[in-house]
């Protein structure tokens, strides 16, 4: 067992000491794997499949959008640019993954993109945080 400060921990209000019992990485890491289960993955998408699923799916999106509106705005810019011809979309600049992403440094320039695999998308965006004038 290792000692770890308070800080570690995410509060807890229902623990006599007001934190977790496993410490942020530890969660983490659980999180993660419980995320990938096989299990839970069919259940995920067998939920998607049902009315209250769908429902529930459409009115998070709406969400999304609502608080997201610049990054939506530039997300449709794009997605018309590459039906019109005047972007093309490319591999991933980093791994040459032909299943890419179009990413955004400054949403002000929406057709600006560099074109990002999942996992190098991510990596970006822990990195640094969210693309300039997000909102």
């Amino acid at each position: 067992m290792v000692s770890k400060s308070e800080s570690c921990f995410h509060k807890r209000a229902a623990s006599k000491d007001g934190l977790s019992a496993s410490c942020k990485d530890c969660q983490r890491a659980y999180d993660k794997a419980r995320l990938r289960d096989p299990k839970r993955m069919k259940a995920r998408r067998d939920y998607q499949k049902t009315n209250k699923g769908k429902l529930a799916h459409s009115k998070a999106c709406k969400k999304w959008v609502e608080k997201n509106q610049i990054k939506r705005a530039a997300h449709i810019l794009v997605g018309n640019a590459l039906r019109d011809g005047r972007l093309k979309k490319k591999p991933c600049e980093i791994c040459g993954d032909k299943k890419s992403h179009g990413h955004h440094d400054d949403y002000a320039k929406p057709l600006e993109v560099r074109w990002l695999c999942d996992a190098h998308h991510k990596e970006w965006h822990s990195e640094n945080g969210e693309g300039a004038n997000a909102s």
